[in-house]
C-alpha cells in the first residue's frame, strides 16, 4: 500500500514524465488509476499536447475544438479535454463513413462511385493515419471500409507502404480479401468494336499495401473514366457487419 509513495519519493517527475510520454494513450489511462500521485502526473498538459500533436500534426487543436464546442471558450480547456473532445468526435465522423458505405452496399458489392465520395468524405474530415488505426483498421467492420481506409492512407496521405503493412498486421486485418473486378471498352479491330474486356482481380489488404498492385489501386484511384466503363469492388467472403466504433471508452 505505501508503493504509490514510495515511487513519488524515488523518482523524479521530470523522469516520470519522460518514461510516462513513451507510453499510447491506453496505457497513460490505465497508469494514471494506479494512484493520486500518477492520475496527477498522467494528467499533464506535456503529456497530452505531445499525444494530441503527434496524432493530429496538421490541426489547430484549439481552433477545431471551437467548431465542435458549441460556442464554449476552449482555450482554458486543458490538453486532455481537447484531446478527449476530438477524439469523440472523429469517432462520430468515422460513423458517418461507416454509415455510407453501408447505405451503398447493395449484395456485399459497392460500385465506385460510392467508395470514391468515401474517401473524399475521409478526405473532408481530414483523418488522420492514427484515426484510420483507431476507427477503420478493425477486424469488426466490413472489409470494404477497410479498403476504403487502405488507400486513403496510400494514396492521399502517402503513408508509407512498410508502415500501412504494419497497421495492417497489427490490427489482423492484413488477410481479409476483396474482389475487384472492372469493364473496359472493347478495342477497335479493323473499324469494328471489340466485346468489353471484364476483369476481376481477388486480392488480400496486405497485397494492396504491395508495389507489385499498384494496377488495382490505380482502377480504384482513377474510377470510371475513359475506356473503363464500370468499377465494382465486393466481399470476398460473405461477413457480419458491425458499425461500432471506440468513443471513450479507449480513453
Amino acid at each position: 500500500m505505501e508503493q504509490p509513495d514510495s515511487i513519488q519519493a524515488s523518482l523524479p517527475e521530470d523522469i516520470a514524465l519522460r518514461i510516462a510520454s513513451c507510453l499510447q494513450v491506453s496505457d497513460l489511462c490505465a497508469l494514471g488509476s494506479c494512484s493520486r500521485f500518477l492520475r496527477d502526473l498522467c494528467m499533464s498538459d506535456f503529456l497530452w499536447e505531445s499525444l494530441a500533436r503527434r496524432r493530429w500534426p496538421s490541426l489547430d487543436l484549439f481552433t477545431e475544438s471551437s467548431l465542435v464546442d458549441h460556442g464554449d471558450s476552449s482555450s482554458s480547456k486543458g490538453w486532455r479535454d481537447l484531446y478527449v473532445e476530438w477524439h469523440t468526435e472523429v469517432a462520430k465522423r468515422a460513423m458517418l463513413v461507416a454509415q455510407h458505405v453501408e447505405q451503398c452496399l447493395f449484395s456485399d458489392s459497392l460500385e465506385i462511385r460510392d467508395y470514391l465520395k468515401a474517401i473524399e468524405q475521409l478526405k473532408s474530415m481530414r483523418f488522420s493515419f492514427g484515426d484510420v488505426e483507431m476507427f477503420l483498421f478493425r477486424p469488426e467492420v466490413n472489409v470494404l471500409l477497410n479498403l476504403i481506409a487502405l488507400h486513403y492512407c496510400m494514396l492521399w496521405l502517402e503513408v508509407p507502404a512498410e508502415h500501412v503493412m504494419e497497421a495492417l498486421q497489427n490490427s489482423k486485418i492484413s488477410e481479409r480479401q476483396v474482389c475487384v473486378k472492372w469493364w473496359k471498352l472493347g478495342r477497335l479491330f479493323y473499324g469494328f468494336r471489340m466485346r468489353d474486356e471484364s476483369h476481376s482481380r481477388s486480392v488480400t489488404l496486405q497485397d494492396l499495401a504491395l508495389p507489385q498492385e499498384n494496377e488495382v489501386l490505380g482502377v480504384l484511384h482513377r474510377g470510371a473514366i475513359h475506356e473503363v466503363l464500370r468499377v465494382q469492388i465486393s466481399v470476398f467472403h460473405s461477413t457480419s457487419t458491425s458499425w461500432s466504433f471506440p468513443e471513450r471508452a479507449s480513453l
